[in-house]
């Protein structure tokens, strides 16, 4: 199953203003309308259709999707934004895009490609061209253009648009923001860009800057290539909640920004329970923190969450098969 950070959902729902129930609809689409928006919460992307579809049915939507695009801002993005803006030029800015986009979602992969005219940036998504895909694609094209003049020091206008699908009832909003020819009906997803517009010097290029960026995008990408974003992310939580005792799945996935019910059904997708990943949370950062000599094992025993020393004791026992102190002396010899 594919999934698409929560930040889209929350920017569709935004757009549509408050001819519609807002909250509503990201209660159910999983997500927790009070949590903080946080670009790494993610959910189903069929769960993030469905919702639009649902949002179609209240409100005129011919014209959502581009004043969702617009409204992105590469601060909102993490990492992958930060890194966006540090690339040296428009063109190193799309191939980032094109390498780390798999960071905020499961379901899409870019391209550029270089054509006679320029160099296009195309959109792939497999999957039924259903009404919600068909939305979540323009808004994803027209955010592209979006973040794109918020780096550049002179405008960025497309040489062309192409979008698979049929025309809405009226293209005017897709090519007043566009600025350009928009062409449905094609056989592609993309945005065509002429040379010089992608050979364009960023405003806030810094080859330093993003050298580091790119190092630690890496290092989120081969993260994630091993473990779904989500229970690496479950994981990060629990730890740096465990100081304060045994954590509270709701308030998890609450930090999250996904309701409890959510939460509970995507880790099960995994294969995972939370308790299952706090017991092994709480394991691994018993045995990294006893290799170090700079803990007493009460206060290991507090960072991981347990109240006495002898309940951790009795755990780490059963985790491992040795007490904390022998686990320590065969590690340290000390």
């Amino acid at each position: 199953m594919g999934y698409v950070t929560s930040l889209f959902a929350r920017k569709m729902v935004t757009a549509a203003g408050d001819t519609i129930d807002g909250a509503a609809h990201l209660r159910d689409a999983g997500i927790d309308p009070d949590a903080p928006w946080d670009p790494k919460a993610m959910i189903p992307a069929v769960t993030y259709y469905d919702m639009l579809e649902r949002i179609a049915a209240e409100v005129d939507v011919t014209d959502l999707p581009v004043r969702t695009g617009a409204s992105m801002r590469l601060d909102e993005y993490g990492a992958l934004g930060l890194a966006f803006k540090a690339a040296t030029t428009l063109g190193a800015s799309y191939a980032r895009v094109e390498r780390y986009a798999r960071l905020w979602t499961g379901v899409v992969e870019y391209e550029l490609r270089p054509e006679a005219r320029g160099t296009l940036f195309i959109l792939h998504r497999p999957g039924e061209r259903r009404l919600g895909l068909r939305l979540s694609n323009e808004a994803t094209l027209a955010s592209a253009v979006s973040i794109a003049r918020q780096v550049s020091p002179v405008p960025v206008v497309p040489l062309e648009v192409l979008i698979r699908h049929p025309a809405p009832k009226s293209v005017t909003a897709h090519e007043n923001w566009f600025g350009c020819a928009v062409r449905f009906g094609t056989e592609l997803d993309g945005i065509l860009f002429s040379q010089d517009t992608l050979a364009q010097p960023n405003i806030l290029g810094d080859v330093g800057i993003s050298r580091y960026l790119v190092s630690h995008l890496e290092r989120e990408l081969s993260e994630i290539a091993d473990e779904s974003p989500l229970v690496a992310r479950t994981r990060d939580a629990i730890a740096q909640a465990l100081s304060e005792g045994t954590p509270k799945m709701a308030d998890i996935a609450r930090g999250l920004g996904l309701s409890a019910r959510s939460f509970h059904r995507r880790l099960s997708e995994h294969g995972m329970s939370f308790q299952t990943l706090t017991e092994e949370t709480r394991r691994d950062l018993a045995k990294g923190l006893l290799r170090d000599d700079g803990h007493s094992l009460a206060e290991i025993a507090f960072l991981t969450g347990f109240a006495e020393q002898s309940s951790f004791t009795r755990a780490f026992k059963r985790w491992v098969g040795v007490t904390p102190a022998s686990y320590r002396k065969e590690r340290t010899g000390s």
